[in-house]
């Protein structure tokens, strides 16, 4: 609820402008996907090939947020939501900004990714399902929360002890172990060219 006596500064340079700038328009790319299924890496190797194109970037990752600004949230399912909501929020910040955001974030519930959608214009928001089965992500384990979750030392841990809801139509799935990080990446990159987001860039 905004407070009566809270009024919105408008931004003093427009979108629009920013983008004509920029040479590319602003974009939420938002990768959901069980711990371990290489959302991450993902992301890191698409800021990489965008950077190189001179495209103004930013990734943001579940775990930064986690050690700053949400480092009050727990795991309950209340603050789970208060943790995406905030994500998206940052979110719509830097896509102001005129950025392509790599957003990294678990998000397993349909209804929370759904409130993030709701922030942005829809061919500006690409939800990418890194897909990746959870037998493939217990072997991976690369933090080693697996192996702490199935010693019932996590509580609440996605895949294992709380649910994870696939998207169901998202702009792209990207299959982590039939594709490796750099196949995946040029995959993003690709549908960022389709979409007009990239399209007038070399």
């Amino acid at each position: 609820m905004i407070h009566k006596n809270i009024t919105p500064v408008e931004n003093i340079i427009c979108l629009n402008n920013i983008e004509q700038k920029n040479r590319h328009k602003a974009a939420v790319v938002w990768l959901t996907g069980l711990s371990g299924s290489g959302k991450s890496a993902v992301a890191a190797n698409v800021c990489s090939k965008l950077f190189q194109h001179n495209c103004q970037v930013f990734v943001l990752d579940g775990d930064n947020l986690r050690l700053g600004l949400n480092r009050d949230l727990s795991f309950s399912r209340e603050h789970r939501w208060e943790n995406i909501r905030r994500a998206g929020e940052v979110a719509h910040l830097f896509y102001q900004s005129g950025s392509i955001v790599l957003c990294s974030f678990i998000s397993p519930f349909e209804t929370d990714r759904s409130v993030v959608k709701e922030m942005f214009p829809e061919e500006r928001f690409l939800e990418i399902y890194v897909k990746c089965r959870v037998e493939e992500c217990i072997r991976r384990d690369p933090k080693g929360l697996y192996k702490k979750a199935l010693n019932n030392d996590i509580p609440d841990f996605t895949g294992i002890t709380s649910p994870y809801e696939c998207p169901q139509n998202p702009a792209l799935t990207i299959d982590t172990e039939t594709n490796d990080i750099d196949e995946s990446g040029d995959k993003i990159i690709a549908l960022l060219r389709r979409k007009g987001i990239t399209d007038s860039l070399a």
